[in-house]
């Protein structure tokens, strides 16, 4: 007997089958198919033939593969009994509820385990979400546990991952499929500048606007695992989970992160639109749904530690000057916070920099009609701090660690400290008007510990419960806690520490692919980059921070007269284009010049769109080559302006029509010649506007 299930939505097909009681394994996963294929003629028509040196069958590639089935890869379970003994178990078929996405249950009487899978499909965003839960009769200790494992496509060549540093997040690296395994791991006990938890698998000739691409992403803020294998056989098998060995205690009960996935037909734009609607449509949760996203002004980079009241005022008077509509006044301000040694888990307010309190600086900004955020690093701990003093035993890990930023991490999974941290940042949101948090973590983990992460989500759930106007920034030396997890708690991250906007063009032109600009926060930072030594144009540093969500973070009386009058243009241009940006899609370009990193942000509507093509290199060529748009409608006309055109250098001298009029064009022209840009230097950026003209 073979048992099979079917998910579908208006773009893809999910088809499952298990032979008897076996585990079932993903027989089908692609383009929607139609409703006359039979789910068991699929299993039996993809079912793999048999040579010589093999064994009399192929053993199945499930949704948790099992080793005690002769399986030759990478098994989806490892664990013990109380007593340390491994456990090999065999699953087999108990119940499934298909009534809301599907749910299958499998157990093994022997060992008293049961495994459940479940999957649902969202049918407006596109995205899988698959799960794994084991359930034990008695305590067991856990070393693996995979989400749903899924076969990854043949006609691939190649995969892409994420790497990265601090201030150098979200690097692509393409890996070339070969027999064996790519095995990625992060340890650090939080989502990682290293290893973004995502994965995309391009068939052959796909890019960012065409082909068929398979995306995943891992939605845990803890560190993962991931497993991308080939068998000796040639199948492939693709394994999500918490990084091993997270679970320090036997338990009964063990769950994987949510796992999403979505196959798309047109590009890698396919799986980054997907993944940009699910995290603003269903992970986040808005204090304030429908307020249109506040221009943002950060202090840390105009005082850092140097607070000093009538200073933040004036700094404050000159952002809202700009066009600022929030203040957040960022490290320094608690204890005896005077650089980053010190006081971390002391949250006081500082009666040396703050003798009246905060209250005067607040009622001023509140005065220039801006709200007011604070920086809280709530999961760290300095050793010269008063909590420290009082509770050495707080701290996570041993008394002789490594520091990281002369700090130690709290041990989240107490109660006690949960309970500390919640009354020490309540009392500063009661006490206080502040609707921001820009949340840190400074500092990886001594070791990986899911209880870690499960204690920090239970502590931030419990301060939303209770100050649900309060917007979270996840923040971990900029791009370092960034997933799915934290979004479901928080509102907007800090991709990287850079405001190099060289470097930050490419860092927000790869984390596109999974997040949306509605919650990415970009800022104009400083003349000199403090991070990259660059000088930088201000025209440059305000267009790459209109990308996103809008801010600022230098101190804005280093800006001369054009400098100002350039950031209030392009302030204004976002203030009065947001209200729809905030729902476009982000749409990566396939630039022709390797030195061009290009997007399109298109409503949702399609009918209007802007164009943001930035310069990071010389270009090998002496001509700009033409710019091809996408995913718009080949017979409609649109008006395309070139928004700075009075940038221009005197070094180009030609006449491009865009460089003096708009055009009117049609869509498959835009698809297929595309634009013609200006020449320019590097380090530049070209905006253009377009809208559709009635029909």
């Amino acid at each position: 007997m073979t048992r099979t299930w079917r998910l579908d939505n208006g773009r893809q097909s999910l088809v499952l089958a298990a032979e008897g009681e076996r585990l079932p394994q993903v027989v089908y996963w692609g383009a929607r198919l139609p409703e006359t294929d039979e789910p068991a003629v699929l299993h039996a028509a993809s079912r793999l033939d048999v040579t010589g040196g093999m064994l009399d069958e192929n053993p199945d590639l499930t949704l948790c593969p099992e080793a005690t089935r002769s399986f030759p890869g990478q098994p989806g379970l490892i664990l013990r009994d109380a007593g340390g003994t491994p456990l090999l178990p065999k699953f087999c078929y108990d119940s499934h509820d298909d009534s809301d996405g599907l749910r299958l249950r499998y157990t093994d009487t022997t060992n008293g385990l049961a495994l459940v899978f479940s999957f649902a499909l969202d049918p407006e965003t596109h995205i899988i979400t698959a799960q794994t839960r084991l359930e034990t009769e008695s305590p067991v200790h856990l070393h693996w546990l995979a989400a749903p494992v899924v076969p990854a496509p043949q006609l691939s060549d190649e995969m892409i991952d994420f790497a990265g540093r601090w201030c150098g997040e979200f690097q692509m690296h393409r890996t070339a499929w070969s027999p064996g395994m790519r095995y990625r791991e992060n340890r650090t006990g939080r989502t990682g500048h290293e290893h973004f938890p995502g994965l995309l698998i391009p068939c052959r000739g796909a890019t960012n606007t065409q082909g068929e691409v398979y995306g995943f992403h891992y939605g845990w803020s803890g560190g993962h695992r991931m497993i991308a294998e080939e068998l000796p056989d040639g199948r492939r098998q693709i394994q999500w989970g918490h990084a091993a060995r997270m679970e320090t205690e036997a338990q009964t009960a063990f769950e994987t992160a949510p796992l999403y996935m979505v196959y798309s037909n047109d590009g890698l734009n396919g799986c980054a639109v997907a993944f940009q609607r699910h995290a603003r449509d269903r992970i986040v949760t808005w204090p304030r749904p429908g307020t249109p996203r506040p221009v943002h002004y950060n202090c840390w980079e105009a005082v850092y530690f140097d607070h000093n009241v009538a200073v933040l005022k004036d700094i404050a008077s000159r952002a809202a000057d700009l066009g600022a509509e929030r203040f957040v006044l960022d490290d320094g301000w608690f204890g005896m916070r005077d650089d980053d040694t010190r006081s971390l888990s002391d949250w006081q307010v500082d009666p040396r920099k703050y003798p009246d309190g905060l209250h005067p600086l607040i009622d001023h900004v509140h005065g220039l009609g801006m709200s007011f955020g604070i920086w809280f690093e709530p999961e760290m701990i300095n050793p010269d701090s008063d909590l420290h003093r009082a509770h050495p035993d707080w701290a996570l890990g041993s008394e002789d660690q490594t520091l990281g930023r002369q700090q130690k991490a709290l041990n989240m999974a107490l109660p006690a400290v949960r309970a500390f941290l919640y009354d020490r940042m309540s009392a500063i949101l009661r006490d206080h008007p502040i609707d921001y948090i820009k949340w840190d973590h400074n500092r990886v983990l001594p070791m990986p510990d899911a209880a870690q992460t499960r204690g920090s989500y239970a502590l931030i759930d419990r301060l939303r419960a209770e100050f649900p106007h309060v917007e979270i920034e996840s923040c971990a030396s900029g791009g370092g806690r960034i997933d799915f997890g934290i979004l479901k708690r928080t509102q907007r991250v800090w991709l990287s520490d850079s405001n190099d906007a060289i470097e930050r063009l490419r860092i927000q032109h790869n984390a596109a692919l999974f997040l949306p600009s509605v919650v990415t926060g970009s800022h104009v930072g400083p003349r000199e980059c403090h991070t990259s030594g660059r000088v930088i144009d201000i025209s440059m540093r305000a267009w790459v921070a209109a990308q996103r969500h809008m801010g600022f973070e230098m101190d804005p009386r280093e800006l001369d007269d054009r400098e100002a009058a350039v950031l209030r243009e392009v302030t204004t241009w976002w203030k009065t284009n947001r209200d729809w940006m905030e729902g476009a899609d982000i749409l990566r370009l396939d630039a022709a010049d390797p030195a061009v990193l290009a997007e399109q942000q298109l409503c949702r509507t399609g009918d209007r769109f802007v164009v943001f093509a930035g310069k990071q290199d010389t270009s090998g060529q002496i001509a700009p080559r033409p710019l091809r748009l996408t995913r718009l409608s080949p017979d409609a006309m649109y008006r395309v302006r070139l928004l700075n055109r009075g940038s221009a250098h005197a070094l180009s001298r030609g006449t491009p029509a865009l460089k003096s009029d708009d055009i009117t064009v049609s869509g498959a022209w835009l698809m297929n010649r595309g634009l013609t840009l200006p020449w320019s230097f590097p380090a530049t950026i070209w905006v253009l506007e377009g809208i559709r003209l009635d029909t």
